[in-house]
């Protein structure tokens, strides 16, 4: 496993020149280990909600768009609290190298149940400023490419084409421009956890709040 400032060099580098960034084995095993207990004794106490599109008054769930079931990361844990730190410490390097003005964090555990995928959708939307930068940590030991669930990145200029599928292995951490590249999670043959996390930008105004509480 990389360090951690070696693992940041290497994800900045990569968004410089491509925009988006896989690395395996990012997280330690023991790490990876906690977050998985933690989301599947929240998916088994029924915490994990269906996931929705959209946001506020344009919110709704959509099970032909998506399936998963996901519950939002508060830093209420130990276990939370310390991968809230190692997403701000990513901001931070991604800040001091690349300049991005990223300002808050969200992120939150995802189970896609077998059968369950997310069709192909982009994170936000071109002119909006809202999310920047998107990250996804892989929580699944010894995953077998015949259980499914990829994610699969699409080109930022042509939606058809395929630039990257990475199965959802133990520590595998994908880091890409939220606003530019369409992605999809394939259907899973098996239980999937993962954590989805924004980066967002300020855009308060001295009448508009961002981000929305």
């Amino acid at each position: 496993m990389p360090t951690d400032q070696h693992l940041f060099d290497q994800i900045a580098s990569d968004l410089r020149s491509t925009g988006y960034s896989i690395q395996a084995q990012a997280l330690s095993p023991e790490f990876v280990s906690k977050l998985r207990q933690e989301a599947q004794t929240a998916q088994a106490s029924k915490q994990l909600k269906p996931a929705g599109v959209g946001r506020n008054a344009a919110f709704t769930n959509n099970n032909a768009i998506r399936r998963d079931d996901i519950a939002w990361i508060e830093g209420e844990t130990d276990i939370q609290a310390q991968w809230l730190e190692w997403a701000a410490r990513l901001q931070q390097q991604m800040n001091r190298q690349l300049m991005l003005g990223l300002f808050s964090f969200e992120s939150h555990y995802a189970h896609y149940a077998p059968g369950a995928f997310y069709k192909k959708h982009v994170d936000a939307f071109k002119g909006q400023a809202n999310r920047m930068l998107s990250v996804v940590a892989y929580l699944n030991p010894n995953w077998q490419a015949e259980n499914g669930g990829q994610l699969v990145i699409y080109s930022e200029h042509d939606d058809h084409k395929e630039v990257a599928r990475v199965s959802p292995n133990e520590g595998t951490v994908v880091v890409f421009l939220s606003e530019e590249f369409p992605h999809e999670v394939l259907p899973a043959k098996a239980d999937r956890y993962s954590i989805a996390g924004w980066y967002r930008l300020n855009t308060s105004t001295a009448t508009r709040v961002d981000p929305p509480q």
